[in-house]
């Protein structure tokens, strides 16, 4: 792709893994280099604020050419200015581009090269895009009031608008804010005044972008607005979740010295404590019974001196504790499982039954196969020295390892292969399907292809792929076969539809996009 400098500040890699950026001098001046290949020379270039599209074909950043400041956007740089406060920042798509620039003391944002009017301030975070960035938003300072521009048309305006500028959903059909007017707080949605508060918090939209829902506050109370509804008061509300289909809202509440979850606005089991953060919904969006919308809900509780997993209302086992954030549904939403402990043991429960008992857990939480019919989780067989971990599957054990992780996956898309790296005498492997591969001074994270198919064809399980360190060179494996050596690699390895894999990497100063092609293509 061409050559690498020595000296690379804040070097950056595009989401898709295919371009490499980073800023380097050039005597007196600075440049960008994407792909080895340097741009226009600017007497000052923000290297922290460097960056690629969501789709990778550009690259924006922040430069100044004789005491005016410009953003470059793919090789052009736009008008000058006396600073850019804020930005550069593309929309989800790649296709357009936000900043705030400044004029003198005003404020303006440009969008696609073109200005918008002048404000005193603009909000303290970046212009806002909706999800299928045609729609862009951000909030403004007029004198002593502020709004919210919406498409480039400002809006009412307000005594302040909320700590987080603008929200839309994310199908970016809407957008929604809070606003203080005099002593009392609403929550605009499309330019619509809601009910006024004493206070209003964060607007969440469910992910079809059809129902909205934020915690307000009314005489000392708490209620959660749902749909423009609000529900029963409480002394606090938080931690406002949507299911997967949005059909079903589930909060956390406090009640006296009481804790509880509502759920479609009705109360659960009251509990001494829940814990903030533990409201999972499965991920299929249906409930046990069937076909019956919305998903199942599940949290960790306190009962006494006990902790239990409440799944759909229900409490389960009673535990000394409960690991926090290890509560995992399978893809089905069918099975659950987490880690706890009794007496000082650790064990996972699979569907309410307690395992083996194990001497510690190990890193992550239980994993599921994507059909659920398998579970697996890493734990810790002896802690005192030498320290040993094992791969549980379906209840068995593997070998024993010094330490044990996974990334992304430990099964494949199928769920017929298995994978995990482990250590041993300070050198690294990983294990695929029971067998061991070559040590390593160091691997990153396995990759399974998306396919689940293998190079030799329609073999299932799908390629394994990973990076490792050989002393001081980098390579990466496929499908048990070593790789050529480099320098430094500089982008994950990365399966794409045509079954290949790539990645940047670098050797004797000059860059590489690498690909690895299955036999027969």
């Amino acid at each position: 792709m061409g050559p690498i400098h020595d000296r690379m500040l804040s070097p950056v890699v595009s989401n898709d893994d295919r371009h490499l950026a980073y800023v380097t001098s050039k005597g007196a001046k600075w440049v960008v280099v994407v792909d080895g290949k340097p741009g226009a020379e600017y007497d000052w270039i923000d290297d922290e604020r460097v960056v690629f599209s969501p789709d990778g074909k550009r690259v924006a950043y922040r430069a100044g050419i004789g005491g005016k400041s410009v953003v470059v956007v793919h090789g052009k740089a736009g008008p000058k200015y006396d600073g850019i406060a804020r930005g550069p920042i593309f929309s989800p798509d790649g296709k357009r581009l936000a900043y705030v620039a400044e004029k003198g003391v005003k404020h303006l944002v440009v969008v696609d090269g073109r200005e918008g009017p002048e404000y005193d301030n603009t909000g303290s975070y970046q212009p806002v895009f909706g999800g299928d960035g045609k729609r862009v938003a951000y909030s403004a300072q007029k004198g002593s009031k502020w709004l919210v521009v919406v498409d480039g048309k400002p809006g009412p305006e307000y005594d302040s608008i909320g700590e987080d500028d603008p929200v839309f959903s994310p199908d970016g059909k809407h957008v929604a804010y809070g606003a203080r007017k005099g002593n009392k707080y609403l929550m605009v949605v499309d330019g619509k005044l809601g009910s006024q508060y004493d206070y209003v918090g964060f607007p969440f939209f469910s992910r079809n972008g059809k129902r909205l829902a934020y915690q307000a506050g009314i005489g000392g109370k708490s209620v959660v607005v749902v749909d423009g509804k609000p529900g029963p008061e409480y002394d606090q509300a938080s931690m406002l979740i949507f299911s997967p289909d949005g059909k079903r809202l589930a909060y956390m509440a406090q009640k006296g010295a009481k804790w509880l979850v509502v759920v479609d606005g009705k109360a659960g089991p009251e509990y001494d404590a829940i814990v903030e953060g533990s409201l999972t919904f499965s991920p299929d969006g249906k409930r046990p019974a069937g076909d019956v919308p919305g998903g199942r809900l599940a949290y960790m509780a306190k009962k006494g001196d006990k902790w239990l997993v409440v799944v759909d209302g229900k409490g389960g086992p009673k535990h000394d504790w409960v690991f926090e954030g290890t509560i995992t549904f399978s893809p089905d939403g069918k099975r659950l499982a987490y880690w706890a402990q009794e007496w000082g043991k650790w064990v996972v429960v699979v569907d309410g039954h307690a395992g083996p008992e194990y001497a510690g857990k190990g890193r992550g939480s239980p994993m599921f196969s994507p059909d659920g019919k398998r579970v697996a989780y890493a734990a810790v067989k002896r802690i005192a020295k030498p320290r040993k971990l094992v791969l549980v599957v379906d209840g068995r054990e593997g070998a024993e390892y010094d330490d044990m992780r996974w990334g992304g996956s430990v099964f494949s898309p199928g769920g017929k292969r298995l994978a995990y790296e482990v250590e041993r005498r300070n050198k690294w492997l990983v294990v695929v399907d029971g067998q061991e591969g070559p040590e390593y001074d160091w691997i990153g994270t396995h990759l399974f292809s998306p396919d689940g198919k293998r190079s030799a064809g329609d073999v299932p399980g799908g390629r394994l792929a990973y990076e490792a360190k050989k002393g001081k060179k980098c390579l990466v494996v496929l499908d048990a076969r070593a790789g050529p050596e480099y320098d430094h690699m500089w982008s994950e390895p990365t399966f794409r539809a045509d079954g290949s894999l790539d990645y940047l990497a670098s050797r004797k100063g000059i860059l590489y996009r690498v690909k690895h092609v299955p036999a027969g293509k």
